[in-house]
């Protein structure tokens, strides 16, 4: 989604606002330090208690991360709004000039119906661009997230499975 920016002027439009945020050092702050790690006395038998908090932290970062691409998906579009509305204006100007010659009336209802033919089809085009940019970033995120919840899934099946000796996580470590 990265794309080179064109500077426009307007400082709303030109300012990198994703630069502010670190999504990556958002999920650091879930990450449990060795003194928070969970005592013997919640731990339950058949359960791999730190398992469980490893899969919630990936799933942590999976929404982060898909959050990051929507995020910047957001700002792509809004840009290439800014785009589309600068080159309408540049278009409209330059429409209104060529339509303030004085020329016979036939030939002014032929350049009106050019103009309005160009107009859609540009719309069109702006809308497709769009959907396209808009489409493209939602698949992202979601590949992302259905990747995550098919691992974390796997995940949990492993933290919840019974060993014989019912001593969970500790088991795992002995084999």
């Amino acid at each position: 989604m990265t794309k080179a920016k064109v500077k426009t002027g307007n400082p709303f439009l030109d300012a990198d606002f994703g630069s502010g945020m670190d999504f990556g050092k958002f999920a650091e702050q879930f990450k449990l330090p060795e003194q928070f790690k969970l005592p013997e006395q919640f731990k339950f038998p058949g359960v791999d208690s730190e398992a469980l908090i490893e899969n919630q932290r990936r799933n942590l970062e999976a929404v982060t991360k898909a959050n990051q691409v929507a995020f910047e998906g957001a700002q792509a579009v809004v840009q290439y709004q800014a785009e589309i509305l600068r080159r309408t204006m540049d278009e409209t100007t330059k429409a209104v000039q060529e339509m303030s010659k004085p020329d016979k009336i036939e030939d002014v209802w032929a350049k009106q119906a050019e103009l309005l033919k160009g107009v859609y089809e540009h719309g069109l085009a702006n809308l497709r661009a769009l959907t396209e940019m808009s489409t493209k970033v939602n698949a992202e995120a979601a590949d992302l997230l259905t990747h995550r919840v098919s691992d974390s899934l796997g995940e949990l099946k492993g933290a919840f499975a019974a060993d014989k000796s019912g001593n969970g996580a500790q088991s795992k470590a002995a084999q």
